[in-house]
């Protein structure tokens, strides 16, 4: 139910996937921000620190390069990128205001990606639907990565940081 003055949340459809076949690791969001929607981007917010994160883990300058080449430099280095939900009713970009989520069928596309060794889950709702989907006996490793959103501000940068570092034994 609305509230006076409150407008409906919109129909938000994430993008397509950033993989090849040669994907070992793949990093899975929840559903792309507003931010991220306006600009055709995976993270474009610039509070979200996924770029100068995963920039850590590959030793590389992510955040200064042009976004077609991020996601080039990704592919090089055996990382993909997509999100658990095709769409859902938000309003505004968090999480926890995903209502009436589409799923993506994230059993077939993983068969598809022949050498993927590990996902990683972007935050709590790629994991929790992500997870449900793969399951644990997937033969796959399956890690939980704190959120690089701004809005997950109760760990500080240097703790995500050090989580994310987990990534590198499955980049080359």
């Amino acid at each position: 139910m609305l509230r006076p003055g409150q407008m409906p949340a919109q129909r938000k459809a994430a993008f397509p996937p950033s993989v090849d076949e040669n994907t070992r690791l793949l990093i899975l969001g929840s559903l792309p921000g507003d931010a991220s929607i306006r600009q055709g981007e995976y993270y474009a917010h610039r509070g979200n620190a996924f770029w100068s994160l995963l920039g850590d883990v590959l030793g590389e300058d992510l955040r200064g390069l042009p976004y077609a080449m991020r996601l080039k430099r990704l592919r090089m280095r055996g990382v993909g990128l997509w999100d658990v939900i095709e769409s859902a009713d938000r309003e505004g970009s968090l999480d926890s205001a995903i209502r009436g989520a589409e799923l993506r069928d994230l059993p077939i596309f993983v068969s598809r990606l022949p050498v993927l060794r590990a996902i990683a889950f972007n935050g709590k709702t790629a994991a929790l639907h992500g997870r449900r989907q793969i399951g644990e006996d997937s033969g796959l490793a399956l890690i939980d990565l704190p959120s690089s959103s701004s809005a997950y501000a109760s760990m500080p940068r240097e703790k995500k940081a050090e989580a994310w570092q987990l990534l590198r034994r499955w980049i080359d």
